[in-house]
């Protein structure tokens, strides 16, 4: 911000000079953020100020700062705070002679192999490199120690040889989720990302695989394990029948890959692409995640009917979970695995699609079973690992949900394709079958939408009101925690509670394992914001898109005819025709699982991982 007129100027105590330009700024700012205050850049890599986390350790963010008794000082930006009078220049010679050499360092300590990284284009360190100027004449490609390539995983995929070491992913681990999965070890030119207390990613007892740390990594060092080219393979493959279902968040989180505003709703666009690709049919989760609400809402109402017969609804609340998040799930069995009984056994609304996919659509659409395959188009990296779930498996060990995709994974697959998601036309989906769907299930893309879903469905039941419901004010928004009270006819008074990010339900945990937990029902879950801020949407924006993407979910859930999962006629005519009420033998038997606590799994690799995985000596 400049100030041209002197009367417009600042008080002095908040005035300081970059490059020659008055800016403003508030106590305890660093010279980096009274800069993007001031719309004035300055290159950085490791800081990342949605966390708070100034590490200092790419040293890109260097300016050369006037000292009042004389003399320069050349000083990192995100950790050295902007004083009164401070006269701060970003780009001398110094100080591009400086930031060139360490992103040259930088990258004599990278592989450099851009082509097949899962970044190229996007990578914070190629944008460095243009920044500052750097070049293969200085140090790059010198130097190439040996870095363990970790694949170990189900979802996740480390490089350790395109790792900067700038400590992003250590940080959001342990502030959003509060696990610590990942750590640092070793020194110097050895020091490299490790996994607490497990020797590879996949044996890790703390890892949820939220995949939040694949959206802060800046460059291809922490990637998804990608499976576009399994799905190319299906669709290819003219003796199968390819099944396609994406989650609520996906039609207004993924403009953001095309250039579209976030938030957009982009459904019809979706099924579009997936069509002209050679999709068979095309599905939405949203219609499962009505069944889920159907299957869940009665599972707590029997719950707080047996706590009221027994007299505990009120003096002493047992305290149930929602199960709709596999990253809380994984919290669940890996970190607090005594909170298994409170959690419900209703499976999320991927699963149960899945499971209904491979048994009443198959019976209507007279396709055999062992010629479908079920794809799931997800903003969630922890669902890779749910769709191969051994609680969710079938006697024959086969798995309901065969391939999972990120967001990311999709819009490569898009652009792999030939298509822009901008220029197609809206299509609808394939069949109202297992596609029509409430507002209510659309709310399951965000933080609160669950309970505001359950609680719709449930005080219809129990008030015998069939008006909608305003929409649930206390329980939206982006707050850590969130808590209402709800009236539900003679059961009375039930307190809800609302999640997310894992680092917050630790205390309502504290809470349940004390015997002072006030709630009843709790929704939780492990990403910011809920799936729009998931582990699989677009990177490069961590934070800064969700809100967006939220108001997205509730303009659709707004316009919506049915707006509760029980009116849904699809769901309807599912239990009619197949299930038989909520709750049924075949219900259970398909809707519903189990939840161990977690012990090691050994996944054997198979040949292309291990040929990749080979330690390479250095040229």
């Amino acid at each position: 911000m400049a100030y041209p007129d002197k009367n417009e100027m600042p008080d002095l105590s908040r005035r300081a000079f970059i490059n020659g330009q008055t800016v403003a700024f508030e106590p305890n700012d660093t010279i980096l953020e009274a800069a993007r205050r001031a719309g004035i850049f300055i290159p950085t890599l490791c800081e990342l100020a949605a966390l708070n986390h100034r590490p200092g350790t790419c040293r890109v963010c260097l300016v050369e700062v006037e000292l009042p008794q004389g003399g320069r000082e050349i000083v990192t930006s995100c950790e050295t705070k902007i004083e009164p009078g401070m006269r701060i220049r970003t780009r001398t010679a110094e100080v591009r002679r400086r930031q060139k050499m360490q992103v040259e360092l930088l990258m004599a300590d990278h592989d450099e192999n851009c082509s097949s990284c899962k970044r190229h284009g996007k990578c914070g360190l190629q944008d460095a490199a243009l920044w500052t100027g750097a070049d293969r004449l200085g140090l790059s490609g010198r130097y190439k120690p040996i870095r363990k390539l970790d694949m170990s995983a189900p979802a996740m995929r480390f490089d350790g040889g395109k790792c900067i070491r700038c400590l992003r992913c250590i940080e959001v681990c342990r502030q959003v989720q509060g696990v610590s999965a990942l750590c640092l070890t070793g020194t110097g030119t050895k020091a490299e990302i490790g996994f607490t207390g497990a020797v590879n990613w996949g044996s890790s007892d703390r890892c949820i695989e939220c995949g939040q740390c694949s959206l802060v990594c800046p460059t291809g060092a922490i990637s998804v394990r990608d499976q576009g080219c399994d799905v190319f393979d299906l669709l290819d493959d003219d003796s199968i029948t390819t099944v396609f279902q994406f989650a609520p968040a996906l039609r207004v989180a993924l403009s953001e890959e095309f250039g579209l505003p976030s938030g957009m709703d982009v459904q019809g666009k979706i099924v579009s692409a997936l069509k002209r690709m050679g999709a068979d049919y095309v599905m939405d989760t949203n219609w499962s995640a009505d069944v889920t609400i159907m299957e869940e809402g009665t599972e707590m109402l029997a719950n707080f009917e047996r706590a009221k017969k027994a007299g505990t609804l009120h003096s002493k609340p047992f305290t149930y979970f929602t199960s709709c998040c596999p990253g809380w799930v994984n919290y669940v069995e890996k970190i607090a695995p005594d909170m298994i009984p409170h959690v419900s056994s209703t499976r999320s609304p991927q699963a149960i699609f899945g499971a209904l996919a491979k048994t009443w659509l198959v019976e209507h659409a007279g396709i055999e079973k062992r010629d479908m395959r079920v794809i799931s188009i997800m903003p969630c990296t922890a669902k890779k690992g749910e769709a191969n779930r051994d609680t969710l498996k079938r006697a024959d060990g086969s798995c309901d949900v065969d391939v999972v995709l990120t967001i990311r994974e999709f819009a490569r697959l898009i652009k792999r394709s030939g298509l822009n998601l901008a220029d197609l036309p809206d299509m609808p989906f394939d069949s109202p079958m297992m596609s029509l769907s409430s507002g209510a299930g659309q709310l399951f893309g965000s933080t609160g939408g669950v309970m505001e879903a359950a609680v719709r469905t449930m005080s219809a039941v129990k008030n015998q009101d069939p008006r909608p419901m305003p929409p649930l004010t206390p329980v939206r928004g982006m707050e850590f925690i969130k808590e209402a009270t709800v009236r539900l006819g003679d059961l009375g008074d039930i307190r809800i509670a609302v999640v997310h990010e894992c680092a917050n339900i630790a205390k309502v945990i504290e809470m349940v394992r004390n015997g002072t937990c006030p709630y009843h029902f709790v929704e939780v879950m492990a990403c910011p914001g809920g799936c729009v801020g998931g582990g699989g949407t677009t990177r490069g924006v961590w934070g800064r898109n969700t809100a967006k993407r939220q108001q997205g979910i509730y303009a659709i859930d707004k316009v919506k005819k049915i707006r509760a999962s029980y009116e849904n006629p699809e769901v309807i005519r599912l239990y009619q025709e197949y299930l038989g009420s909520p709750g049924s033998e075949r219900a259970h038997e398909l809707l519903h699982c189990e939840y161990k606590p977690w012990k090691k799994r050994e996944r054997k690799l198979t040949g292309p991982e291990i040929l990749e995985s080979v330690e390479l000596s250095p040229e």
